[in-house]
């Protein structure tokens, strides 16, 4: 049976006892930053670590700015928002991708229009979503609409799912000649790299994810990336309640989020993301330790990163062949019944209840890559 042997392959890498799916790491550098922080009393959206760890993060990928907020969906939500995503616009995102994709922007109003995938990024497909807007999209002033429903196509989110980079020059061609802003979703990808340039850093704004799951975690939190200085001051300024300063008088002049990262939390941060490079090295390990183990099954195979591409290999993912597709679910159980903690992909945002009368453009793609994703045990410290 495939069960046992992938079991069997799992086991010769990581030895017997009990594996979660991701975990984080700490050292004593995450108690000694935030012990320091609370020592401080700046514990709350103000202070030296949430400016330090923005810093941090800008050099580290490349950008002008980055903004530290609450969590990656509301960096998400606020990214769309300055792009100019107004309600009842269209905003083209990947049919395989975690909820708060699309939640981020139906909180604006907004509707999203799902697109396929490829199998060799798992990310949006620009050669078959260019196909499809050729059939749906036309020119309304100085946008395109989708002539089925009438609405303006806004945005488009490549996402880099399970942190391997999607096709970005074929992503900026679409969003170029359909006029659509480009904000990347890259709440999975710290670390990954498309052609030598960082994720998050090609649209006009990028996002990331700092959860408890992540490949490195403030406990909860996220950042806007961006070169446009104009925009990073109004993500800052919209992510601050949008209060004017001043010394003591509290005058807002716009609706703005209480969406600002704690202090506490980025002093988390900054411990972490000095260990980031450690971290890819042992993911890379363990990505090429499980790719031997595994070499041998017939029908399975481990994601790798796509060509001209570095991914921090955040969830390493065995990919079944159609002829085992039947067998994802006996695999989830039985991996999981002996402590190893698998997971399929998520369901596809089609299927949700929400998001179930939304448009869709054909899905062969993600419709059967979501019978046969099972994302292995992959956190830092394994290999």
């Amino acid at each position: 049976m495939v069960t046992d042997s992938i079991i069997t392959a799992l086991r010769g890498v990581l030895g017997n006892g009990n594996f979660a799916l991701h975990e984080p790491r700490f050292t004593e550098k995450e108690q000694y930053y935030v012990q320091k922080c609370i020592a401080s009393t700046y514990v709350s959206s103000v202070g030296a670590y949430v400016d330090r760890f923005e810093k941090e993060l800008a050099a580290y990928t490349g950008v002008r700015r980055a903004v530290a907020v609450v969590n990656g969906t509301a960096a998400l939500q606020v990214a769309l928002q300055i792009a100019g995503v107004q309600a009842n616009d269209e905003v083209i995102v990947p049919a395989l991708t975690f909820v708060a994709t699309a939640n981020a922007v139906r909180y604006l109003g907004a509707v999203p229009h799902f697109a396929d995938i490829e199998e060799s990024t798992l990310g949006l497909d620009p050669r078959a979503l260019r196909d499809w807007l050729k059939g749906i999209a036309e020119p309304a002033g100085d946008a395109y609409r989708n002539r089925q429903s009438g609405r303006r196509l806004g945005a488009i989110v490549p996402m880099h799912t399970f942190g391997h980079p999607c096709d970005l020059e074929g992503m900026l061609a679409v969003a170029h000649d359909y006029r659509l802003a480009l904000v990347e979703d890259a709440a999975e990808s710290l670390g990954s790299r498309y052609q030598g340039q960082h994720t998050g850093s090609f649209g006009l704004l990028g996002t990331l994810s700092f959860n408890g799951n992540k490949i490195i975690t403030t406990g909860g939190g996220g950042a806007i990336l961006t070169s446009d200085e104009h925009l990073a001051d109004h993500a800052k300024h919209l992510t601050t309640t949008a209060k004017m300063p001043h010394r003591w008088d509290y005058v807002h002049d716009e609706i703005g989020y209480n969406f600002r990262m704690p202090n506490l939390n980025a002093a988390l941060g900054c411990a972490q993301l000095s260990q980031l490079p450690e971290f890819l090295s042992s993911k890379r390990r363990l990505f090429e330790r499980f790719q031997a183990a595994l070499a041998d099954i017939d029908g399975v195979r481990l994601m790798r990163e796509p060509s001209d591409c570095e991914s921090n290999y955040w969830l390493q993912t065995l990919v079944l062949s159609d002829a085992l597709a039947d067998q994802r679910d006996e695999i989830l159980q039985t991996t999981n019944d002996v402590g190893l903690m698998t997971r399929p992909a998520w369901r596809l945002m089609h299927r949700l209840v929400p998001y179930q009368e939304c448009p869709c453009a054909p899905l062969s793609i993600a419709e059967s890559l979501e019978r046969r994703i099972v994302n292995l045990p992959s956190s830092a410290g394994l290999a």
